[in-house]
């Protein structure tokens, strides 16, 4: 029998791993229904990640209309520290969850251009998706990780282009 402590059975379900980890992270690897992860920049807020993603900002395709998703944060060298099923909550324009959260990651947005507050005026015009991505399930960690590196072929895109041998102007010899 549980006792109620006032807490969510989402929150009792995190550990200090992803409590740590979610504190530090700036990037997150995000995958909505077993699709690749997309790198994506994330503010944490309240022991979650704040996700922008629409027009003229990053892309995640499904992300907006999910319920459930997939995180891996990594660490300062790029290992793979934690993967963790998240609930992703879309914020409203005009709610008290958008009021509060949208005005902190405008601020901490990079190269944004005009005022924070312009910035959110603009996300809740163009219908740019607010996402919070909280801790919901038992993590991946330490011994369970997979031993191989899980890496995948790029992406087939327009501005990938075959590389050619760099030029020489003269033939270096050894001796």
């Amino acid at each position: 029998m549980r006792e109620d402590t006032g807490v969510s059975e989402d929150e009792q379900a995190t550990t200090p791993l992803v409590d740590e980890a979610v504190k530090k992270a700036a990037v997150a690897w995000v995958s909505v229904a077993g699709g690749p992860a997309y790198a994506l920049w994330c503010l944490p807020l309240d022991g979650a990640l704040l996700v922008i993603t629409g027009p003229g900002e990053q892309s995640a395709p499904g992300l907006a209309d999910a319920d459930a998703a997939k995180v891996t944060l990594r660490g300062d060298h790029g290992g793979r520290i934690v993967t963790w099923p998240a609930r992703v909550t879309r914020l409203r324009p005009g709610t008290e969850e958008w009021d509060g959260a949208a005005p902190l990651v405008a601020a901490k947005r990079l190269n944004a251009s005009g005022p924070a507050a312009d910035l959110v005026r603009r996300w809740a015009a163009e219908g740019c998706a607010l996402n919070r991505l909280s801790p919901a399930g038992t993590p991946v960690a330490g011994a369970d990780l997979p031993a191989e590196s899980l890496a995948e072929r790029p992406r087939e895109a327009a501005v990938v282009r075959a590389t050619r041998a760099p030029f020489r102007l003269h033939k270096v010899r050894r001796r």
